[in-house]
C-alpha cells in the first residue's frame, strides 16, 4: 500500500506542475492589471508598484520566481487586499470552505445512499421511480439556479432562516448553502447506489442466502459491502467537485470562504490570489482522489494490482 501512495504521488507532481503553468500564463493573458482603476494612477506610481511585485521583469522570470516562492510554501501577496497576503487570506477563508464542503459531503453521502439503497429494495415501484425522478432533477438544476430559489422559499417567503452573510457563524446560515451544494451530489450518488446495489441484488450469492432464508439486515449490509465499492471510487471527485463548487455558492450566500476570495481576485486581476487558490484547490483534489484511490484499494486489493 505504501508503494501505491508513493506512486500516485509521483504521478501527481506533473499534474500539479501542468495545473500551475498553465494558470499562471492564462492570467496573465486576460486584459487588464491588478493595479488598473478607474481613475488611472500616474505612470511613476505604476512603474513603481510593477517593480515592487516584480511584475516589471520578463514573463518567465515572473514565472520562475513564482515556482520558487510556491516550492517555499509562500503563495505571495495579494494585490487586491493590501495589508494581507494569500496565505493569510486563506487562514481566513479556508476554515469556512471546509466546513461547508464536509457538511455537504455527509449530507450527500446520508441521504444519496440512502435514498439509492432504499430505490434499489423497491425496484420498479412508485417510490423507485420518484427517487429516480428527484435525483434527475437535482442533478439537471444548476447551483445558480436552486440557490436563489431555496432563498427565496425558505428566507424570503417562510421567513425560515436567514438567505445569506456569515454573523460570527450561526449554523442557520449554512443550512441553505450546504443543501444548495449537497443537492446535485444527492442525485449522482443516489443513482450510482441504486444502480451498483441492484446489479449485485441480482448476483447468486444474493439469491443464496435469500434462499436460506438469512435476515434482511445481514443480507443488506452483504450486498452493500459490495455494491458501495462505485461509490467509494467517486468519493474523490465528489468532495472534488464540492470544493470548486463551493465559489457560487459562497458567492450567492456571502460567505466568507476560498471561492469568494476567488471570485473578488478574478474581478480585481489579483494574480496572486487567483493563482494561491488554483494551487490549492489542485492539491486538494490531488490528495482526495487518492484518498478515495486508498480506500477503493483496501476494500478490493485488485485494484492496486491493477494500477
Amino acid at each position: 500500500m505504501t508503494g501505491f501512495v508513493l506512486r500516485r504521488l509521483l504521478q501527481a507532481i506533473p499534474t500539479l506542475l501542468a495545473v500551475v503553468t498553465a494558470s499562471f500564463f492564462l492570467i496573465r493573458l486576460a486584459p487588464g492589471g491588478p493595479f488598473d482603476l478607474e481613475r488611472p494612477l500616474p505612470p511613476a506610481a505604476m512603474a513603481n508598484l510593477a517593480r515592487v511585485y516584480g511584475l516589471d521583469q520578463p514573463l518567465w522570470v515572473q514565472y520562475l520566481r513564482y515556482l520558487g516562492s510556491v516550492l517555499r510554501g509562500d503563495l505571495g501577496p495579494s494585490f487586491s487586499f493590501r495589508d494581507l497576503t494569500v496565505a493569510e487570506l486563506f487562514a481566513r477563508g479556508l476554515p469556512v470552505s471546509m466546513t461547508l464542503g464536509a457538511l455537504a459531503l455527509s449530507l450527500a453521502l446520508i441521504l444519496g445512499i440512502g435514498l439509492g439503497t432504499w430505490a434499489a429494495f423497491r425496484r420498479g415501484r412508485a417510490i423507485d421511480r420518484l427517487i429516480g425522478l428527484m435525483a434527475a432533477s437535482s442533478l439537471a438544476l444548476p447551483t445558480f439556479v436552486v440557490a436563489p430559489l431555496l432563498q427565496i422559499v425558505f428566507g424570503l417567503t417562510l421567513h425560515w432562516l436567514p438567505v445569506g452573510s456569515w454573523e460570527g457563524g450561526a449554523p442557520s446560515h449554512l443550512v441553505l448553502p450546504v443543501l444548495t451544494l449537497a443537492l446535485p451530489q444527492i442525485g449522482a450518488l443516489a443513482r450510482l447506489t441504486r444502480a451498483s446495489l441492484s446489479e449485485v441484488l441480482s448476483a447468486q450469492y444474493i439469491r443464496t442466502e435469500r434462499a436460506m432464508g438469512l435476515p434482511p439486515g445481514r443480507i443488506v449490509r452483504h450486498a452493500l459491502r459490495g455494491a458501495l465499492l462505485p461509490v467509494v471510487a467517486i468519493l474523490g471527485p465528489t468532495a472534488a467537485a464540492l470544493l470548486t463548487g463551493s465559489v457560487v455558492v459562497e458567492t450567492i450566500f456571502g460567505l466568507p470562504g476560498i471561492g469568494r476570495y476567488f471570485v473578488d481576485g478574478a474581478l480585481n486581476r489579483d494574480y496572486t490570489l487567483v493563482m494561491g487558490t488554483v494551487v490549492l484547490v489542485a492539491v486538494f483534489v490531488i490528495l482526495l482522489n487518492l484518498a478515495s484511490d486508498v480506500l477503493s484499494g483496501l476494500i478490493d486489493p485488485r485494484l492496486r494490482l491493477a494500477r
